[in-house]
C-alpha cells in the first residue's frame, strides 16, 4: 500500500508540474504577422501562449500582456507600428519579463538594439527569408529603368501618337552593376545580375573580406570607384549608424549621367533631399525606389513627380512565398530560444552573457 500510494504521490506532482508548464512561456506580437504559420507553429506547443496587441489597444489591455511578455514580435516597419510599441529604453522598462525581441523581417527599425544589449535582451531578425523577393524586384527595377518601360507606360496613359523613337532603352546585359552590401539579399542580386544577363558585379561591403565577395560573385571595390564605375547602383546594406545617409550629395555627382540608383534596403541610407535635387540637375539617369524616410510616402512627395523613378511602397519582399518562409523562420527561432537554444540570426550576441543569466532565472536551466 506504501508503495502505490507513493507512486500515486509521484503522478500528482508530475500531473502538477505539467499543468504549471501550460502556457507558461509567453509571446506577444503587434499589429500584424508575416503569415498564420507564425500561429499554426507556436499554438501547438502547450507551454507557449500567444497574445496579440494592436496600436490601438488600451493599456490597461496591452500593459499586463507586454509585463508577462517573454518574447515580443515585432513588426518591421517604423511607420506602421504605434510609438509606444516600439522597442526602448522605455518599453523595456514595462517589459521586466522579456528575453527576446524579434522582428518580422530582416529589418528591425522599431528596436533600440543598445538599450536591448544593455538589458539583457537578444534581437533577432529574419534575414535571408524574403531575399529572393527583393533580389527580383532589384533586377525588375533595373530591367524597367534601363528599358524605359514606366516612362513608356505612362507617356501612352496620357498622349495620343507617342513616338517610339523618344524612348529607347538600354540593354542591361554586359553593364555594369554596383552592389552595396553583399549580404543575403545583396548575393543573390549578384547571381542573378551576373548569371542572367553576364553583367559585371563591383561590391562595396567593409565586413567582408575580398575572397567572401568573390564566392558570393562580387568585385570587392571601395564606395567611390563603385559609384563611378558603375551603370546601375544597388543598395542592399541594413541600415545603422554607420549607413545613415550614405548615399548623399557628395556620392550622388560620383555616378555616371546614364547611371541609375535602385534601393530595395531600407530609407535614411540614401539622402532623399540629394537624390530630388541629383534628378532635378540630371546627374542621374533615374532612380528605382522602395524604401522611404516616411512609409508609405504621400502622392505629392517631389520624387514621385518624376517619370524616370519607379517607385513602391516598400513592397520588394512582400510576397506569398516570403512572407510564409519569414513566418516559419520566426516561429522557429522563437521556439529555439524558448527552448533554451541559441539562435542562428542574433543581431546582438554581446547580449548573451546576460541574456543567459535572465533566462536562467526565468525559466531555471541555462541556455546555449
Amino acid at each position: 500500500m506504501a508503495r502505490i500510494a507513493l507512486t500515486v504521490r509521484i503522478s500528482r506532482e508530475r500531473a502538477g508540474r505539467v499543468l504549471m508548464s501550460v502556457n507558461n512561456k509567453r509571446v506577444v506580437y503587434s499589429n500584424y504577422l508575416a503569415n498564420p504559420i507564425y500561429i499554426d507553429i507556436l499554438k501547438a506547443r502547450s507551454d507557449v501562449r500567444v497574445d496579440r496587441i494592436e496600436n490601438g489597444s488600451p493599456e490597461d489591455v496591452y500593459g499586463p500582456l507586454l509585463g508577462a511578455a517573454h518574447v515580443y514580435q515585432v513588426g518591421a516597419a517604423r511607420d506602421e507600428l504605434a510609438p509606444h510599441f516600439h522597442v526602448d529604453a522605455a518599453f523595456l522598462k514595462r517589459t521586466p519579463n522579456l528575453l527576446l525581441v524579434s522582428s518580422n523581417g530582416a529589418g528591425f527599425d522599431p528596436v533600440d538594439v543598445e538599450a536591448c544589449t544593455e538589458a539583457g535582451v537578444v534581437v533577432v531578425n529574419q534575414s535571408g527569408g524574403n531575399a529572393h523577393s527583393v533580389a527580383e524586384h532589384a533586377l525588375a527595377m533595373m530591367l524597367t529603368l534601363s528599358k524605359r518601360i514606366i516612362q513608356s507606360d505612362r507617356r501612352l496613359r496620357r498622349e495620343r501618337d507617342v513616338n517610339r523613337n523618344d524612348l529607347v532603352g538600354n540593354e542591361v546585359e554586359g553593364k555594369t552593376v554596383g552592389v552595396i552590401g553583399l549580404g543575403n539579399v545583396g548575393r543573390r542580386i549578384a547571381a542573378l545580375c551576373k548569371g542572367l544577363l553576364g553583367m559585371t558585379v563591383l561590391a562595396y561591403d567593409p565586413y567582408l573580406s575580398a575572397e567572401v565577395m568573390a564566392e558570393r560573385g562580387g568585385e570587392k571595390v571601395e564606395l567611390d570607384e563603385l559609384l563611378r564605375r558603375a551603370d546601375f547602383v544597388s543598395i542592399s546594406c541594413p541600415l545603422n549608424k554607420g549607413s545613415r545617409n550614405l548615399i548623399s550629395t557628395r556620392e550622388f555627382a560620383l555616378m555616371q549621367p546614364h547611371a541609375y540608383f535602385i534601393t530595395t534596403a531600407r530609407g535614411f541610407i540614401h539622402d532623399e533631399d540629394a537624390l530630388l535635387q541629383a534628378l532635378r540637375d540630371k546627374r542621374i539617369a533615374g532612380a528605382g525606389l522602395d524604401v522611404w524616410s516616411k512609409e508609405p510616402p504621400p502622392p505629392e512627395h517631389p520624387l514621385l513627380q518624376f517619370d524616370n523613378v519607379l517607385a513602391s511602397p516598400h513592397t520588394a519582399g512582400v510576397t506569398i512565398e516570403a512572407r510564409q518562409n519569414m513566418g516559419r523562420i520566426a516561429a522557429e527561432q522563437v521556439l529555439d530560444v524558448l527552448d533554451g537554444k541559441r539562435p542562428p540570426r542574433i543581431i546582438n550576441p554581446e547580449a548573451w552573457p546576460r541574456y543567459a543569466e535572465r533566462f536562467k532565472q526565468a525559466f531555471g536551466v541555462t541556455p546555449g
